[in-house]
Order: C-alpha cells, then sequence, then structure tokens
C-alpha cells in the first residue's frame, strides 16, 4: 500500500468548550499534554509513523497558539514529496460561514481536496490519545473493498450511552447506527460480538473514504459525519467497521484531562510515551536538565528545565520550565510550567509591581489542581480540590467538576487561600 495516495486531513478546530479555561487562550488540540506536548502531537505522530505525507488542519477557533505550533514542529524540506498544510477556516465566493461540524468543514475544502489528488482521504480528530497504525487501517479499508470505513472500539454498556454505537454483521460491515443511546431498549439490538464486558461497538470518530465517495457524500446536506453523513451512508454504500483495541481516550472534558495526565505519571502508565519504535514528536526545545533540590518525588513526570527546591510532589505531571521554591507541597496536581524563563529584570519589575515571580512560592500546598502555563503563584497559598465545590469562573482561577484550574498567565496573590 502506497501511503502516498492518501490524504490525512485533521479536525483542529473545535471551541473545546467542555475544556474552559484551558481553551480560553488556545484551540482544544492546542492544549498541553503530558508535561511537554499538545494533543495534536498524537495524530500528526501516527501519520508520520504511518508514512502519510500530506496532512492538513483544519483550523477555526483560537487558531494562533495551535498555527505557532505546527510552523514550528512540523516543517518539511525541499526534498520531500509531502506537506504539512493549515487549512483555515475563511470565506469565499462560495460560503460565507465558518465551520459548522466536521462534515462541513471537510466540504468547504473540497478544492484542496481534489488538487491532492489522493484516492483516499484519511478524517482524524486532533483531541485523543491513542497509537494507531494508520497503514493497516487503510489496508483494512482496501481489503473489503469498503467505500468508508469507521474505526470502532469495543466498549461495555455503561460507556455505550456517551458514543455513537455501531453495529457490525459477520463480515464487520456497519449495518446499524445509533447516537449516543441512553436506554437498555435502544442498546437491546446493536451488539455486535458475543463478549460480556464490551459488547458494543462505538465510533472513534476517525475514517477513511474513497475520495470521489467522499465527495458524493459531501454533496448530500448534514454538518457531522458522526451525526448526519456516516448514518446516512450505511445502506447505500459499502460501511466498514475497523476494530481498535488499544488504549484510547477521547480528552473531552476537565476530568478526563486531568484523570488522564495524572496517569501517565504511574509506574503501569497506559499508553506508552517511551516507545523506542513509535514516539510522539513535538516542538524541539534547547532546554537544560532539570533540577531537583532537597526534595522527595513520588509518582511524578518531570519535564524538561524544569527547578525545584525542597519540594514534596505525589502523583503529579510537572510541565517545562516550571520553577518550584522552598517547602511546597504537590499532590494529584498537573503543573503545565512556562512558555519562556523570566530574566531578572522582568523579575524585578514584577516585584515592583506586587507580582509573585512565575512558578509556585514557597511554603505553598497545592492538591487536586490544574496549574495552566505562565502561572504566578504566590508564597505560602493554598489550592485544594473539593468534590463538592460548584463551578465557578473567576479571573485568577476556576472550578471545574470539582478541579481548581488556574489559567494561563494567572496571578495568585501572596497567602490565598482557594
Amino acid at each position: 500500500m502506497e501511503m502516498s495516495d492518501v490524504l490525512a486531513i485533521i479536525m483542529g478546530g473545535g471551541t473545546g468548550s467542555r475544556l474552559y479555561p484551558l481553551t480560553r487562550e488556545r484551540s482544544k488540540p492546542a492544549v498541553p499534554l503530558a508535561g511537554k506536548y499538545r494533543l495534536i502531537d498524537i495524530p500528526m505522530s501516527n501519520c508520520f509513523h504511518a508514512g502519510i505525507d500530506k496532512i492538513a488542519i483544519l483550523t477555526q477557533f483560537n487558531s494562533v497558539s495551535l498555527h505557532r505550533h505546527i510552523y514550528s514542529t512540523y516543517t518539511r524540506d525541499v526534498f520531500s514529496q509531502g506537506w504539512v498544510q493549515i487549512w483555515a477556516a475563511e470565506q469565499t465566493p462560495r460560503s460565507k460561514d465558518w465551520y459548522q461540524g466536521t462534515a462541513d468543514a471537510v466540504r468547504k475544502q473540497i478544492v484542496e481536496i481534489r488538487e491532492a489528488g489522493t484516492k483516499y482521504t484519511l478524517v482524524l480528530a486532533g483531541d485523543h490519545l491513542y497509537r494507531m497504525d494508520y497503514r493497516q487501517f487503510v489496508q483494512h479499508h482496501i481489503e473489503t473493498e469498503a467505500d468508508v470505513t469507521v474505526a470502532v472500539l469495543p466498549v461495555g454498556e455503561e460507556d455505550a450511552s456517551g458514543f455513537g454505537i455501531l453495529k457490525l454483521d459477520s463480515s464487520s460491515e456497519i449495518v446499524r447506527f445509533t447516537e449516543k443511546p441512553k436506554t437498555a431498549a435502544a442498546l437491546a439490538d446493536l451488539k455486535s460480538r458475543d463478549d460480556p464486558d464490551k459488547p458494543f461497538m462505538a465510533s472513534m470518530g476517525i475514517y477513511v473514504f474513497e475520495t470521489r465517495i467522499l465527495f458524493e457524500l459531501l454533496a448530500a446536506s448534514g454538518d457531522d459525519f458522526g451525526g448526519d453523513i456516516i448514518p446516512a451512508a450505511i445502506g447505500k454504500q459499502r460501511v466498514m467497521g475497523y476494530v481498535f483495541d488499544g488504549y484510547w481516550e477521547d480528552i473531552g472534558t476537565i476530568r478526563r484531562f486531568y484523570q488522564v495526565n495524572l496517569e501517565m505519571a504511574l509506574p503501569d502508565a497506559p499508553f506508552d510515551f517511551y516507545s523506542p519504535d513509535c514516539p510522539i514528536y513535538t516542538h524541539a526545545r534547547f532546554l537544560p536538565a532539570s533540577e531537583v533540590h532537597g526534595s522527595q518525588l513520588h509518582n511524578v513526570l518531570l519535564t524538561d528545565g524544569c527547578r525545584l527546591y525542597r519540594t514534596k510532589a505525589t502523583n503529579c505531571v510537572i510541565g517545562l520550565r516550571t520553577i518550584i521554591f522552598d517547602n511546597t507541597e504537590l499532590k494529584a496536581t498537573i503543573v503545565m510550567g512556562a512558555d519562556f524563563y523570566e530574566t531578572e529584570a522582568e523579575k524585578a519589575e514584577n516585584r515592583r509591581l506586587g507580582r509573585p515571580d512565575m512558578g509556585i512560592g514557597a511554603g505553598s500546598r497545592i492538591e487536586g489542581a490544574i496549574i495552566d502555563k505562565n502561572a504566578r503563584i504566590g508564597r505560602d497559598v493554598v489550592i485544594r480540590a473539593r468534590p463538592d465545590r460548584e463551578d465557578v469562573s473567576g479571573e485568577a482561577w476556576v472550578s471545574r467538576e470539582g478541579i481548581v484550574i488556574v489559567p494561563k498567565n494567572a496571578i495568585i496573590p501572596d497567602g490565598t487561600v482557594i
């Protein structure tokens, strides 16, 4: 299979409202992951490992940060046959509207897709954590003579209500689709296999299309692949399921973002960032090694360029350039770090204005929180998650699902208790 005949389209334009305030200044695929990556790095890396050399990222909402990351990370030299392009939402003579959904976004780029000249089009989400060999995915599509192939994941009844559930026949052709079935009655005739734990197949929102079939399907109405295009194709086109049984997470909410990141700090982390064969690529940074002085770290994911002074941290992710001052304690907390180091002149000016240094101040106690980039946490600050805390929003901190989030560039004064 020549993967040069495959165009990968990565959806990168959603508002990500359920990840607010992490998406207050960035799009969802640009949200940091596991200390040093961004969500967009996952599908990009999967594409590179599969040998896909034509990649387009569709962007719309809060896209500057994502554009900067793509341009600084995934450039191709002049000797490469492929390309990485950003297809931003735009007004054209054909359309004055923004992208209205996943299918509408692709529909508005039909001219560019046609110019790519590939026989197959792979449509990917920009906000999932998984490792998939897209070469096998496309090969399954070809071998089954499919018009459309949907990647599906086995799930149990307790999870089925959160997905589009697809029923496969004995040949793996999709014969029925129900969007987020909420009752046992709705699920009664949707089992695809005999496994009592995971009898249902959930759509992963990942598709392979024959490009000519994609154009035919997009000619009809409907703004979303999952809600409109795929259900309409079933019974009219040959729509096949490709069963993926590996680790996969849709990082769609603050709670899942928090849990998935902390899982990466465990000894038996469910996703392997240390794979020698399929590494996850990201922006190359020229940072020094991290310094750890007089500290106790247990189950901590520590990234580059950090400085920890007499810090006690348990089950934490500590992101790039994080500075934590004396006698600070962190538990079950994600610290995203900083985009830059402050100069001495900048520190002096911020202190004159009454602002803490960037990082986490001496004597602070933080548990169950997400500290976004460039935050300034003062001395003797106490931040604790509270399961019964209502969702509230403010300039300096936000509560979502009981988790305290300190937004990017926020300032928490000395002695604050949250």
